[in-house]
């Protein structure tokens, strides 16, 4: 009797395990669909783990969280490179397209412009708004005009008929950047010369 009870209680431990197997594999074959890259992968949260070359993507839809393995991370992430796990961040601003880290854009969204790896809706003071490439460029503001200098021609203030004379003008402050659109810093202008020497030289 107790041989017989022995017997059916491993038959339906037998059975209960068969089940388990073949839901396992049916999960399996659902999530891999899901699944693409992973090492490591949830029924309810998809990718932990991914191939050393991929990156996890993770994102939120509610309170629910999602993992995806990918080649490139998406418009508004930049990817990290870690020892353990390559991992697509999130850029800070969400006027930002593609960023080189956290805090520093590449590249603004529409209706936005890009300076010094920030995005704006309007550009800084001293900047001008490119709209072929959705930049800010630095401007320069330059100083006053200097005298206009002596008539010359080749070093010489006489002798000649005519000469050129020039004025300057500087952009006070710091150096301006590379890059800059600045205005004329330098106008020349033909001029009247004594065409003769004193002294008959």
């Amino acid at each position: 009797m107790q041989w017989i009870i022995f017997m059916l209680l491993l038959f339906i431990s037998s059975m209960e395990m068969l089940t388990q197997n073949r839901w396992k594999k049916q999960v399996s074959a659902g999530l891999l669909e899901n699944c693409t890259g992973c090492v490591l992968c949830s029924e309810d949260n998809g990718c932990i783990t991914c191939h050393h070359r991929l990156f996890l993507l993770i994102w939120r839809d509610g309170i629910r969280q999602y993992g995806m393995c990918v080649h490139t991370c998406p418009p508004g992430y930049f990817g990290v490179r870690g020892l353990e796990v390559n991992r697509c961040t999130k850029c800070r601003s969400p006027s930002c397209e593609s960023c080189f880290s956290r805090d520093f854009c590449m590249k603004c969204k529409d209706k936005f412009y890009l300076h010094k790896g920030q995005c704006f809706r309007q550009c800084p003071p001293s900047t001008a708004a490119q709209p072929d490439t959705r930049e800010c460029q630095e401007t320069c503001e330059p100083g006053p005009w200097s005298e206009w200098s002596a008539c010359t021609h080749e070093g010489r203030t006489c002798g000649c008929k005519w000469g050129v004379e020039t004025r300057v003008r500087e952009v006070p402050g710091a150096t301006r950047e590379e890059g800059a659109t600045c205005p004329t810093l330098l106008e020349t202008r033909k001029c009247r010369m004594r065409k003769h020497c004193p002294g008959g030289e």
